[in-house]
């Protein structure tokens, strides 16, 4: 909760580090969401939903859902795209029904849970049996390990302490397999600091 509610829509706006960032991580999200129709998609760890409107706009037809556990982020989100569903939701325990959505997002939220493993599990619970979900966050890389630690003494200090695990590719990788997923797509950007996994059942 050190974090603003309306932090994505103002702090971002005003850095242009931050603005770089996201704005490459939505047009990796874009190139797999192309080819890949899906009325129902559920985003976890939404916050205020930039992100989450961005989808919503690429999939017009689709019915999207946003969720997250921080509730004013949550209302923030609701006032400013009433256009779309926001839940205040707990991700080790996601509020639906089993086999709910074609398509789960899950941007940068692993590695601010207390069990992603859990959380993965979730999704794949929630997730329709020839449905995707896109994972993605940071490769823990030496390069983005340096900038963070800047990055949270500085302009970044509401993200102090945010970061519970720390993940590289081959962990995340491997926790995306051992929950039963398995890997489609795998795109690797930000200069070796990000990748965006695109990831199903193992069995379709």
């Amino acid at each position: 909760m050190q974090v603003p509610p309306d932090y994505y829509d103002h702090g971002i706006a005003k850095n242009i580090l931050q603005r770089l960032w996201h704005t490459q991580k939505l047009s990796q999200i874009l190139k797999l969401l192309s080819s890949n129709p899906s009325p129902t998609v559920l985003d976890i760890g939404c916050s205020s939903g930039v992100l989450t409107a961005e989808i919503a706009k690429a999939l017009p037809q689709s019915k999207i859902t946003g969720l997250d556990s921080y509730k004013e982020a949550i209302i923030f989100a609701r006032s400013k795209y009433p256009h779309i569903t926001f839940i205040i939701g707990d991700a080790h325990k996601l509020p639906f029904k089993t086999r709910s959505f074609d398509l789960i997002l899950c941007t940068e939220t692993l590695e601010h849970l207390t069990d992603p493993r859990q959380a993965l599990l979730e999704m794949k619970r929630v997730l329709k049996k020839n449905g995707q979900a896109i994972i993605s966050m940071d490769t823990g890389s030496l390069l983005f390990k340096i900038i963070w630690f800047f990055w949270t003494k500085t302009k970044g200090k509401v993200w102090q302490n945010a970061h519970l695990y720390e993940f590289n590719i081959k962990i995340l990788e491997g926790l995306i397999n051992k929950s039963g997923f398995k890997v489609r797509k795998k795109i690797i950007s930000h200069f070796g600091m990000a990748v965006t996994f695109l990831v199903s059942f193992k069995k379709i």
